[in-house]
């Protein structure tokens, strides 16, 4: 919304909040400087209708009282524009008060800080133990990216976004435009859900892999947005997650942790080298191409093949 406009509406629901009598078009065209210089009486009332109407779907309620000295006139009563008081108990108040203290970026840090004094004002108690029997933990959400603020708000707001994606195939980045749907973390990485208008499907993203500034883009969604956004299950099938099957591997001594950490058995193999069993899913060569040479596939052969093929693209890049 413009800002003009909004400015209008607003000056427009404190007139009609703040009179005590009903006021006709003529006092709110003279009680508003943006209806003074809307020039004609016709681009007046075509402007007063958009911005009542438009107030109305805000959810404000307006009155319309006839015959009031021989004009129609217009208030919204305090009393049926008034939200009801808002009620938390204890455990409510001690999950909003966890939630406000996870933050830890600077841009956030604000927002939380006001959340929990309106959470004081409601009666958390100063001394209040949001931690339960954890007290002595102070829980976080790691987010380093430069990529994750100006992601944040493109989700909030609704807006497409350009960035440059290096994927784990790839030698080079390149420029995607994403209609950002959610941010999500998952094992101490942050990924982005959306739609990718250059292959015309969902995709995730993963923000440790978008390079330079990810710039907003005017404009709509062009793809219908999800009820429900999977991201942790659409990464959690690239790691081989939600696996059916084993492969085996060679794993350079001292390398791959996440890997050995996901292992069903591990065996020394000598000469720097051991050898394991990890489940077997989609997405599982994408992420032993991210081990380099440190990862040698042993079986199935398919697996192998496209290790390989992953490989060679990346070294042709």
């Amino acid at each position: 919304m413009a800002i003009a406009k909004a400015e209008r509406l607003m000056n427009l629901a404190l007139c009609l909040l703040g009179t005590r009598r009903p006021l006709s078009k003529r006092e709110l065209r003279e009680s508003i400087e943006a209806y003074l210089e809307a020039g004609s009486d016709d681009s007046f009332n075509r402007m007063f209708e958009r911005d009542k109407d438009d107030l109305r779907e805000l959810g404000l309620v307006i009155e319309t009282v006839e015959n009031l000295d021989g004009e129609v006139g217009y208030l919204a009563r305090r009393d049926s524009n008034r939200l009801p008081p808002i009620t938390i108990d204890a455990e409510e108040a001690a999950a909003l008060g966890l939630a406000a203290k996870v933050w830890q970026q600077a841009r956030l840090a604000g927002a939380a800080s006001g959340a929990l004094q309106k959470l004081r004002a409601a009666g958390l108690p100063e001394d209040a133990d949001v931690y339960g029997s954890h007290s002595a933990l102070e829980p976080r959400i790691p987010a380093h990216e430069a990529a994750f603020e100006p992601l944040m708000l493109a989700c909030r707001d609704r807006r497409p976004v350009v960035f440059d994606y290096r994927k784990a195939t790839a030698a080079r980045p390149e420029q995607r435009h994403v209609e950002p749907w959610a941010l999500e973390c998952w094992r101490g990485h942050w990924y982005l859900a959306g739609w990718d208008r250059d292959r015309g499907a969902e995709r995730v993203f993963r923000l440790s892999r978008i390079t330079g500034k990810v710039r907003a883009r005017a404009g709509k969604y062009t793809a219908d947005v999800p009820d429900v956004v999977t991201v942790r299950e659409t990464v959690a099938s690239w790691a081989g997650e939600s696996a059916d099957r084993t492969a085996r591997i060679r794993l350079r001594s001292g390398a791959g942790y996440p890997l050995r950490a996901k292992a069903a058995s591990v065996r020394e193999l000598g000469e720097g080298w051991d050898e394991l069993e990890i489940p077997y899913g989609h997405g599982l060569d994408a992420w032993l191409v991210e081990f380099g040479p440190d990862v040698v596939v042993l079986e199935p052969a398919e697996l192998r093949a496209d290790v390989v093929d992953r490989l060679r693209a990346v070294a042709k890049g």
